[in-house]
């Protein structure tokens, strides 16, 4: 009995120091959870998210129905955001999702359209091609279904 609560003793804190310089390596990525983050619909979306984006890796994250990819972070996904309405933005198509698209300063800024629980995409301009990034994220996004399509 004294050989196992030595053990014990030494296995703890053993293993809680691993535990911590894990964590350590490998900080999450502080994203704001959207509106309807807790939606059911967007469990099947996530699990098939790809592990890395071009070439940057996935990293976990601090909220739920978010990911990121790369380090410094190259592209950020929300599942939940608002559904766009009617619009007369620019929409792309990739593999049978529609994508509507805003460019800003420094990135883009992509949102299915007639999926809900919407989902963006936050692309570093110049960082990931978009092209790419849109071709992996696309299988997962379509485990939502479409109720509309860009015309």
């Amino acid at each position: 009995m004294p050989l196992i609560s030595r053990s014990w003793r030494i296995a703890v804190p053993f293993a809680a120091s691993a535990l911590l310089v894990l964590t350590a390596c490998a900080p999450s990525v502080s994203i704001d959870a959207a509106a309807d983050a807790n939606n059911p619909a967007c469990a099947p979306m996530m699990v098939a998210l790809p592990d890395s984006l071009a070439d940057a890796k996935r990293r976990t994250t601090s909220s739920q129905a978010t990911a990121a990819w790369g380090d410094p972070s190259v592209a950020v996904l929300r599942c939940g955001v608002t559904v766009p309405p009617p619009t007369t933005d620019k929409c792309v198509t990739i593999n049978g999702v529609d994508w509507v698209t805003k460019e800003n300063d420094d990135s883009w800024t992509f949102t299915t359209y007639g999926r809900d629980p919407a989902t963006e995409l936050i692309l570093s301009t110049n960082k990931i091609p978009s092209d790419t990034a849109l071709t992996e994220i696309s299988a997962a996004a379509s485990k939502i279904p479409a109720s509309r399509a860009c015309l």
